[in-house]
């Protein structure tokens, strides 16, 4: 199969087939995001440690309010002339600053600039002269760092300042620290379309059930994800998956249903529909202002799959060199190089990305997806198995080729299942991924909140350290996903397993059933409590608003519930709804900075601040009543319930939050 370059039409076939007529669709209309159109710097190069005056929004002088992440204070960069033709300054004080950097002008026998430098963050910097003739560090700053390179970059000591301007890197109308995902499992969500079912004749629980891009159209139409209040969408995996059935580790045959086994890379999976049908489902989307996210999974190929035959080289052989296979925990590690080469199964081939052909040919068919669809961002599978160069060639050309289009800033978060913070923390950057899931955030929650080991000063100082370890980066923070068992059975007043880090799969076939009592969803309302009042992208897994049971694959995949739900699942629904809607209406909790006030075994307070306004947020995990202390003095109002109450300490009742906005 050839696969057709990008934005080139192609001829009239079958709408399963990719197609151009629109290169990148329509970008949704947005009023949530509106970054400060900016200012002329000041020109002062005086900086200051003192606080800022933020102004009090009702038109007094003062610098415009943005997070610290966005503020640029005014700096001057200074060079003695020694006879150059050209001086521009280059570092990391800019997203494009070791490349384009800043041009100087020739004043006086000084080469001379003014730019803007991110707040309270060092800046390694150097000059380019003469047009890149050469590059030195500054001469009249002796602190320097090796570049790597055998030479030397000085360093800009961190400031602030008392007139800094906001410039934000995001571009368009959108602010992805604005995102609340849903995760749509889209086979097991809802039936629009019972013409394109399709079981193959596996067991039930991992055979096709019928949900497709038709069901979910179905329920954006009914305004399910607007009342629930999430406005970006993560479907699976678009692309067509082959209708073999395969081996699981467990013994069972499995459908793919879950979209991870790719066959034809250029149609789409026939079971969810048409790319007219997947079009029309971001169209309709964008309409209720509600990004997508498509699932991209790019490490391998179903064997049967026709690129597999074809370019047979693209692909790592299934030899671990040593007179055996190279199956990921087999006869190949998970991780290293071994990681990066090894099959998941051994009807998985592996893309051999180290292959320049291969890469091309994978990340255009990345764009070839975005470029057919208008899709606004891609989750990308088991980023530490591939190539790092893919995930660099795929952000390149979307920098180029995209951004410019739409106006829109394309969102990309990784998987990489690991709690190796470091690990995580190196894909997170502008040359690569905006952001990763949060597995170590995710595990600590579980462990601590919600089965209740260690005590919650634990967790708050696990969060202390955890806020900024991945820099600027737009994490995606979760308590369930589709390849752990459902979470609701880890807040049961007896977990079902003893360790957050469990698969599940010892119960993956018992149907395990949904607890009975309050306490569990209770617990798990606590969690979503904590995610919806910190910064990052919240993940939703389907069900998990509504705390659907199930142990590990494939019965954390059920059929999505709708309707007949318990009182605890009810309590469960309007708790995330409501969080959902304050969330929306208090910065803060999307993009301020995070304070612990105070934690002791049952109870963690803090503070999110954003500019000169606050939110206040006291989880009880306890069982029982519980004080919370440390709120600075005087009234609250609980946006959770609309009770008012006094600080600086509350009153909090077993397994309650409150999210307190001061009066």
């Amino acid at each position: 199969m050839v696969f057709t370059p990008l934005l080139l039409a192609l001829p009239a076939c079958a709408v399963d087939q990719f197609q151009s007529d629109d290169d990148y669709g329509d970008p949704p209309n947005s009023d949530t995001y509106s970054p400060d159109d900016g200012s002329d710097w000041s020109g002062s190069t005086s900086t200051t440690t003192g606080e800022p005056d933020t102004g009090d929004g009702d038109g007094d002088e003062g610098p415009p309010e943005c997070d610290d992440a966005d503020k640029r204070c005014p700096h001057e960069f200074t060079l003695p002339d020694m006879s150059y033709s050209s001086v521009d300054v280059i570092g990391d004080f800019s997203s494009d600053g070791w490349t384009a950097g800043a041009s100087m002008t020739l004043d006086g026998g000084t080469w001379r600039v003014i730019t803007g430098v991110p707040w309270d963050t060092p800046v390694e910097y150097k000059f380019r002269v003469d047009g890149g003739q050469g590059y030195i560090p500054d001469p009249n700053n002796p602190n320097q760092v090796d570049d790597g390179f055998g030479g030397f970059n000085s360093v800009l000591d961190a400031t602030t300042c008392e007139d800094w301007d906001c410039e934000s890197d995001l571009i368009g109308d959108f602010d992805w620290r604005d995102a609340v995902i849903y995760f749509v499992f889209v086979d097991r969500f809802y039936n629009g379309d019972m013409s394109n079912d399709g079981p193959i004749g596996v067991e039930a629980l991992a055979d096709w059930q019928g949900g497709d891009w038709a069901g979910v159209s179905q329920k954006i139409n009914e305004g399910y994800f607007d009342d629930l209040g999430v406005n970006v969408l993560w479907l699976s995996v678009p692309m067509d998956n082959t209708q073999a059935s395969g081996a699981g580790t467990d013994g069972h045959q499995y459908s793919a249903y879950h979209g991870y086994w790719p066959q034809n890379l250029d149609q789409t999976e026939e079971h969810f529909g048409t790319l007219a049908e997947l079009q029309a489902l971001v169209e309709l989307a964008h309409a209720h202002d509600i990004k997508v996210l498509f699932d991209y999974a790019m490490n391998h190929v179903h064997s049967s799959a026709p690129i597999y035959a074809q370019n047979p080289g693209w692909f790592w052989p299934n030899d671990n060199g040593q007179g055996g296979d190279c199956v990921c925990g087999g006869g190949c590690g998970w991780d290293g190089a071994d990681g990066r080469r090894c099959w998941f199964t051994p009807y998985l081939p592996d893309f051999n990305f180290t292959d320049a052909g291969a890469r091309d040919y994978s990340v255009g068919n990345a764009m070839q997806w975005i470029a057919d669809t208008g899709v606004d961002g891609f989750r990308l599978d088991a980023v530490k198995h591939i190539e790092d160069q893919w995930l660099l060639d795929l952000r390149a050309r979307v920098e180029s080729e995209v951004e410019p289009n739409t106006g829109e800033h394309f969102y990309m978060v990784g998987e990489t299942f690991t709690g190796d913070r470091d690990l995580i923390a190196y894909y997170v950057n502008s040359s690569m991924l905006d952001g990763q899931f949060d597995f170590p955030l995710r595990m600590e929650l579980a462990n601590k909140l919600l089965m209740r080991n260690g005590a919650m000063s634990d967790f708050a100082a696990f969060m202390d350290g955890n806020d900024d370890y991945y820099g600027a980066g737009i994490m995606s923070t979760f308590i369930g996903n589709h390849d752990i068992p459902r979470v609701i059975h880890l807040a049961e007043d007896q977990p079902v397993w003893n360790s957050e880090w469990t698969d599940g799969k010892d119960l993956a076939w018992s149907n395990i059933p949904l607890p009975g009592n309050l306490a569990p969803f209770e617990r798990v309302a606590l969690g979503f409590s904590v995610l919806l009042t910190t910064p990052g992208a919240p993940l939703i897994y389907y069900g998990d608003e509504v705390g659907m049971a199930g142990a590990g694959d494939p019965d954390n995949r059920r059929f999505m519930q709708w309707d007949g739900y318990s009182a605890g699942q009810e309590l469960l629904l309007d708790h995330v709804m409501t969080l959902n809607a304050i969330r929306a209406e208090q910065m803060p909790l999307r993009r301020g900075d995070r304070t612990t006030l105070s934690a002791d075994a049952d109870t963690f307070v803090y503070e999110m601040s954003f500019g000169s306004d606050s939110v206040y947020v006291a989880i009880n995990r306890s069982d029982g009543n519980r004080s919370a202390g440390g709120l600075p003095g005087g009234s609250y109002q609980d946006l959770l319930t609309g009770q008012n109450v006094a600080g600086p300490g509350v009153d909090l009742p077993a397994r309650t939050s409150m999210v307190l906005l001061p009066q």
